[in-house]
């Protein structure tokens, strides 16, 4: 499949973006949340203010500058598997290819701190957690003709939602992803079920 073709101005558009996300990460990280203004941001990235607010929403939208793409892979993964996929393996895919990326990333644990240690950031990723959910499980019902509040779709979505969450402290994360995708696609059963019975 051939690669839309890309735009100058498009490209230039999204290193700008890019720089300025990096610029609020970096002062994040160094001074805190609350101790960063988008002036200072503005100005570590060479940008006017106006530019900021051109790209971003906020400082919020700055610390999650990807997430808005997110509901839109969600949605993808699910409508535009390859034919004869479950959902749940596609999705099972999805998760392997975007998220253990971002988990085995050096400044993972900084951004994670970043965010738990800050109210604001909490609030907005529990938004954008919701939002996530919402559009996740409206993309699943849909595949099977049902309504967008059916309860087992929106479950299977906030399940699949906090997969990296459970791996996220496992020695193997890629084998932790598989077990719960395991779970999800054939029900929980208890540990050791599959072990010889014990002598009595």
């Amino acid at each position: 499949m051939t690669e839309p073709v890309v735009s100058r101005r498009e490209r230039k558009k999204a290193a700008t973006r890019r720089a300025i996300a990096d610029a609020a990460l970096q002062l994040f990280l160094e001074r805190g949340y609350d101790h960063v203004s988008i002036k200072d941001i503005a100005e570590t990235a060479d940008v006017s203010t106006a530019t900021v607010f051109k790209h971003f929403t906020g400082k919020e939208a700055l610390v999650f500058d990807q997430e808005e793409s997110t509901d839109a892979h969600l949605a993808a993964a699910v409508r535009q598997r390859p034919a004869g996929q479950s959902v749940i393996d596609a999705l099972r895919e999805h998760v392997l290819a975007t998220w253990l990326p971002i988990a085995e990333h050096s400044q993972t644990a900084e951004f994670t701190r970043l965010v738990n240690t800050t109210p604001a950031l909490r609030a907005y990723a529990e938004r954008m957690w919701t939002r996530h959910t919402d559009t996740l499980s409206a993309a699943i019902a849909d595949e099977y003709g049902v309504d967008h509040d059916n309860l087992a779709c929106t479950a299977l979505a906030r399940f699949v939602l906090e997969v990296p969450a459970l791996a996220q402290r496992q020695k193997d994360r890629r084998a932790a992803v598989g077990e719960v995708f395991d779970i999800l696609a054939n029900g929980w059963q208890p540990p050791g079920c599959h072990d010889a019975p014990r002598d009595t």
